[in-house]
């Protein structure tokens, strides 16, 4: 009998312990948000455009808002001052990123410099991709293969002319992959092989964050909508054919002595100071990040930035003004222009403001309870910070729905970083690595494109399709076709 009044008297206390051990630690509230639903949360209230629903939803509940997306809790920034808080004053608690089985088999199982756990091993990929490619002395290093592709991006345009409509995100993205394929390997990978484009287009279109398996666990295995089965094919497919480059690569590195490419850099030193190593995943995962991340969302805010200049001659009219007084018509725009140029510097941060190319940025993870803005923010917190939201805000920016390049003139340099204003790259320590390279991309090609040619929609066209389509990135739904007319003389385009 004693045994057994023992026995109850300490399983009570162990419960009473869990449940006191449960409770939170904190007598702050959560931030305000929806109630939403048993298991599925919020989702219900989250349509195929989550950037717009949560904007939606943050003018009911505030710029600091909580909600359970499935089973999992998160905060939606979508003020400056909000997005401070999590990225600035909590960042090193925001460092991680939550597991996403979307991404989790593509990555080699987080081994990539976006999605790796901060630590020795995502610093040692950083730096690799800082000091061999991304880097002010690095990206010096490598103008002449830039300057090449933009060329032969001009000479085809101008040999098709007048002619045939340009399809600018199929340019874009050919000009964007085969630099890269240039610098990572020392090919212009995009054009050999057809296989390859195919497979980006299959990675970019099944590498999004919202997953029913991500969202609503025990119902991951299901596999509700075949994502995983997709998203291992598109692996299978890219873990051969990545092999196989990397191999054809080795066999000929002699045949680079003396003008490596990023990937001998890295192989030279994947060994870091601290004794951490660069795996062969890992330099997989770091030619995924590179042919994604560092593409994609760069070639959409250029054809956003020619959007709204088609849709604006008057702004693209006063770009062309800027650099014919700078340059003339006789030479090509050159990157050392570019800190000269300061209205086509105003567009491009217009065209990041308003189109921003990963609408919810990155998604960030708590590691443990904290205090944010006056709010108790749980531990496994997933953080979404609403870029499109902040830069259409109308308490942040004089009509945020028009285009207006002047605003990032005329009133002391408007959103600085340091306001959190205007924050495309993200912000804290897991600020896009590639971010110094995709500001100079973005201005050097527009640039180029709008200096070298006048455009216009084709006949029969009025009016440039506007609509989104909320992806990877946020493309414009129709992709954008113009016909372009030489306005330097031919010898520039040589």
């Amino acid at each position: 009998m004693v045994v057994v009044v023992l026995l109850l008297f300490s399983a009570s206390l162990c419960l009473l312990l869990h449940l006191l051990l449960r409770r939170r630690p904190s007598r702050l509230p959560l931030p305000p948000g929806p109630r939403g639903f048993p298991v599925l949360g919020s989702l219900p209230l989250i349509g195929p455009k989550p950037h717009e629903d949560l904007a939606r939803l943050a003018k009911r509940y505030g710029p600091l808002m909580y909600l359970k997306i499935g089973t999992h809790g998160a905060v939606i920034a979508s003020s400056p001052a909000a997005a401070r808080g999590f990225l600035k004053t909590a960042d090193a608690n925001f460092a991680n990123r939550p597991p996403l089985s979307s991404v989790r088999e593509i990555t080699y199982g987080y081994q990539d410099v976006v999605f790796s756990t901060y630590g020795p091993r995502w610093k040692l990929l950083r730096k690799l991709c800082v000091t061999h490619m991304l880097g002010g002395r690095a990206l010096a290093d490598l103008s002449p293969i830039r300057r090449d592709e933009v060329g032969v991006l001009l000479r085809s345009l101008r040999d098709s002319s007048s002619k045939t409509p340009v399809v600018v995100p199929d340019a874009l993205m050919s000009t964007m992959a085969n630099i890269m394929g240039r610098v990572v390997m020392s090919r212009r990978i995009y054009d050999e092989s057809w296989e390859f484009k195919d497979m980006m287009q299959d990675l970019l279109t099944h590498s999004g964050f919202f997953n029913p398996g991500d969202l609503i666990p025990v119902v991951g295995w299901m596999d509700l909508q075949g994502i995983q089965k997709e998203v291992h094919r598109v692996h299978q497919r890219f873990d051969a054919m990545i092999t196989q480059l990397l191999a054809d690569h080795a066999a000929c590195v002699h045949e680079r002595k003396g003008r490596p490419d990023f990937i001998d850099l890295v192989m030279e030193n994947r060994r870091g100071s601290d004794g951490e190593t660069a795996s062969d995943a890992n330099v997989k995962g770091l030619i995924l990040n590179l042919f994604t991340a560092g593409t994609d969302p760069s070639k959409v805010v250029m054809e956003w930035a020619l959007a709204e200049m088609i849709s604006n001659p008057e702004i693209m009219r006063r770009v062309q003004s800027e650099m014919d007084q700078l340059i003339g018509k006789d030479r090509r725009l050159e990157e050392t222009d570019l800190p000269s140029l300061h209205y086509l510097q105003a567009v491009c941060r217009e065209s990041f403001r308003k189109h921003p190319p990963t609408p919810l940025g990155l998604p960030h993870c708590s590691s443990e309870p904290c205090e944010v803005e006056g709010y108790y923010i749980p531990a496994n917190t997933h953080l979404f910070v609403n870029l499109w939201a902040m830069g259409r805000n109308p308490e942040v920016w004089d009509e945020p729905m028009e285009f207006r390049p002047e605003r990032f003139l005329n009133d002391g340099g408007r959103g600085a970083e340091s306001e959190f204003e205007l924050i495309p790259f993200g912000a804290g320590r897991r600020v896009c690595v590639g971010k110094q390279a995709g500001l100079l991309m973005v201005q050097y090609i527009v640039g180029s494109l709008v200096h070298s040619f006048d455009w216009r929609l084709p006949d029969g066209e009025k009016m440039v399709d506007m609509e989104e389509k909320f992806a990877f990135s946020l493309p414009k739904a129709v992709p954008l076709t113009a016909l372009v007319s030489p306005r330097l003389a031919p010898a520039a385009y040589a």
